[in-house]
C-alpha cells in the first residue's frame, strides 16, 4: 500500500477504535462522529491507493463511495452515517444538542456500518 494511503487507513482504524471506546463510555454522539470519520478516512485511503491521486476535498461519503464503485449495499451504509459529520458537531444542524440526539442504538448502528466500510476497503486494498 502506498505510504499516504496507509496513513489514512491507519487513522481510520484508530478512529474506529476510539468510536468503540466512546460507545462503551456512553458518549454516543462522539461514537457516531468517529464512526463517520473512520469511514471517510478509509474511503480516502482506498481512493488514494486505487486512483493514485488525492480525492477532492469532501466529507461526502456517498460521493466518495460512488467514485469508488461501491455496491448499493455499501452506499446504503454510507447514506446512514454520512450526516453524522455535521449533526454530531452543531446544535443547529442536529435540531438540538448533539449529546441528546444520539443514543446507544444509533451509535451502535453507526459503529457497525463503519466496521463494514473498513472491511470493504480492506478487501479492495488487500
Amino acid at each position: 500500500m502506498r505510504e499516504e494511503a496507509s496513513l489514512w487507513y491507519e487513522q481510520a482504524q484508530d478512529d474506529l477504535k476510539y468510536a468503540e471506546s466512546n460507545l462503551n463510555s456512553g458518549i454516543y454522539y462522539i461514537c457516531a462522529f468517529l464512526s463517520q470519520q473512520s469511514a471517510e478516512k478509509a474511503l480516502k485511503a482506498l481512493y488514494i491507493e486505487t486512483k493514485r491521486e488525492i480525492p477532492t476535498k469532501t466529507h461526502n461519503l456517498i460521493k466518495l463511495g460512488k467514485e469508488l464503485d461501491a455496491s448499493e449495499e455499501m452506499l446504503d451504509f454510507l447514506r446512514e452515517i454520512n450526516p453524522a459529520f455535521i449533526t454530531t458537531r452543531y446544535p443547529d444542524a442536529a435540531n438540538g444538542k448533539p449529546t441528546e440526539m444520539f443514543d446507544e442504538r444509533i451509535a451502535k448502528e453507526h459503529l457497525e456500518k463503519a466496521k463494514e466500510v473498513l472491511k470493504w476497503v480492506q478487501s479492495k486494498i488487500g
